[in-house]
């Protein structure tokens, strides 16, 4: 598998500066392209002082919906899918049931959630000018315990990020109906889904990022895994929804024996992301996060950043394209540390694994979770990955005279290593203010196609799912069954109703797949449908007929080729 960066990486990047020689931007280009050059002792990147906290608390959370009792889903899909053969079947609906427990069709759905349609020429003006709000929440995939009285919180801290300037037209349009500015600012605290730790306050006044550097798991709670809770509002306490990270592991502390594979959990593979921070004399004061920022790695005290990891074969040659190895990590190997974010690379490195001051050079087992490494420069004369208070540079290290298979390094190319991980949500109210949360958001992670011909289905796997979504296909909907919290099925519009006058597909035609609410709420998905020409008209199902014949009003015959890709 060949990798070019940063084709794959969005570029959320600043300025480069050219003292730095890591990385090359062209004015047309604003992806970087990696520069092969050792890294320099960098620059000083002043952390101005943070905001005062907002003056807001958490309003009340909304009570559940309820749901009255319903009849078999009625549609054309039903007719098709939902039959008591395929098991799909579920003529009642529990009343007082959560959303999540209300399956295939159901539409008593409370009036909130039934205020404004979505409409084709809404979704038109969405198309033309995207204006999501988008909230990730960054987190490491495990957390250690704390036991007693002590409190060993989350590290790296999990942080929250809005993305888009649809925070931003949301807050004018809030002091546009008379909030005041106090009262249109985003307001959010984080919790570890546990009623008897409060959840803690993130101050995002002015900002667009946020961590909670005091949540800590206790070893009174009893859970092996556990998900993070973020719950947002405005100033004005309208309420945005609950989000939820993905599923954290706790561990009690970093394994000190010789891993193995057989903690496949614990370890780290090819491709996955990870963190790096250095804490000077096991200080959290001191606690430093490699972190890229205006065209810089640098050192940070306050964000962190997440790293794709690549495992390389050990001959792969220094170049902005390179073969990734499959796998997981070990020391000895030559890696890749890409910026997630921005695309920017560190050049080769082979992670070695500390023993106090000293980097083994001999160590070939697995890297696992909160373990201490060191990143030798590759092909270089015992030069290490470095920090220097905010600085990122090379330090030299120094051969153990007595142990040949041993150099002695400084506490600031002594790295801790732990996985990460990201939730996304993307929404964006298609047809202004709704009176519901825009919470569960649904997330797609895979498209599937079913079937071909008159009748093509596209299967949606994901989570979050719920009986008041419809699929889109660009600015057509598309006539839709709910299965379960995780599957969706949509039938696949013909191409007519993109090109008029089109019986077949001429021409490859690309639209995106979004999710609408029956309230007006828009989820991106990022992911795209793909139309693909056909020889010519197609042949007629005399099976299929007959079903359409049973429907008063069925959507027209789909067409036999299409791919599902991301956007």
């Amino acid at each position: 598998m060949t990798c070019t960066y940063p084709a794959d990486f969005s570029g959320r990047i600043g300025p480069s500066y050219p003292e730095t020689n890591l990385t090359t931007l062209h004015p047309h280009h604003p992806q970087p392209h990696h520069a092969q050059a050792p890294i320099p002792t960098g620059t000083v990147v002043p952390q101005p002082p943070p905001p005062p906290m907002a003056a807001c608390g958490p309003p009340a959370m909304s009570p559940p919906p309820t749901y009255t009792t319903m009849g078999p889903y009625q549609s054309y899909l039903g007719d098709l899918y939902c039959s008591p053969d395929m098991g799909y079947y579920d003529p009642y609906y529990p009343k007082d049931a959560e959303l999540s427990s209300c399956r295939y069709g159901c539409s008593n759905f409370p009036s909130q959630y039934q205020d404004q349609r979505l409409t084709r020429e809404a979704m038109r003006k969405y198309l033309r000018d995207r204006g999501d709000q988008v909230l990730v929440i960054l987190h490491a995939k495990v957390a250690q315990k704390s036991y007693g009285n002590e409190k060993r919180f989350f590290c790296p801290p999990p942080c929250i990020y809005l993305f888009n300037n649809g925070w931003k037209r949301k807050k004018e349009q809030l002091e546009r109906d008379g909030a005041t500015e106090q009262e249109s600012l985003v307001c959010a605290f984080m919790g570890i889904g546990n009623s008897d730790q409060d959840m803690v306050q993130l101050n995002l006044e002015g900002k667009n990022y946020c961590a909670a550097k005091t949540l800590y798991i206790s070893d009174s709670d009893k859970r092996k895994h556990f998900m993070l809770s973020v719950k947002m509002f405005y100033g004005n306490s309208q309420d945005i929804g609950m989000f939820n990270s993905k599923r954290i592991k706790v561990i009690s502390k970093p394994s000190k024996k010789k891993q193995s594979l057989k903690n496949a959990d614990l370890c780290i593979a090819s491709g996955t992301k990870v963190a790096l921070f250095n804490r000077l004399r096991s200080q959290t004061v001191s606690t430093r996060y490699l972190h890229v920022e205006d065209g810089n790695f640098h050192a940070s005290s306050t964000q962190w950043g997440a790293f794709t990891i690549h495992l390389l074969d050990d001959n792969e040659s220094e170049s902005e394209e390179f073969t990734v190895r499959d796998g997981y990590i070990h020391y000895g190997s030559t890696i890749k540390l890409v910026c997630s974010v921005t695309g920017m690379a560190l050049p080769r490195l082979i992670i070695r694994k500390v023993d106090k001051q000293t980097a083994l050079l001999d160590a070939d087992d697995p890297v696992s979770q909160l373990h201490k490494c060191a990143f030798y420069m590759k092909d270089t004369e015992r030069m290490y990955l470095c920090l220097s208070q905010e600085r990122i540079i090379q330090f030299q290290a120094t051969p153990c005279p007595k142990e040949p298979n041993k150099e002695m390094i400084n506490d600031g190319a002594s790295w801790t290593i732990i996985s990460t991980d990201k939730a996304e949500y993307t929404f964006f109210e298609g047809m202004g203010p709704v009176k519901a949360t825009v919470t569960p958001v649904p997330v797609v992670s895979s498209l599937h196609l079913n079937g071909g011909g008159d009748v093509a289905m596209l299967e949606l796997t994901g989570e979050n799912f719920t009986p008041i979504l419809k699929v889109w296909f660009g600015d057509v909907e598309a006539e839709t069954m709910y299965r379960c919290e995780e599957s969706m099925l949509c039938v696949v519009p013909d191409i007519s109703a993109f090109r008029a006058g089109w019986r077949w597909v001429r021409q490859p035609l690309q639209v995106p797949v979004t999710l609408v609410r029956n309230d007006g709420i828009i989820y991106a998905t990022g992911l795209t449908f793909t139309y693909t020409p056909e020889p010519g008209p197609r042949q007629h199902c005399n099976t299929v007929d007959r079903v359409l014949r049973a429907n008063p009003d069925p959507p027209p015959p789909s067409s036999v080729n299409y791919s599902a890709a991301p956007m």
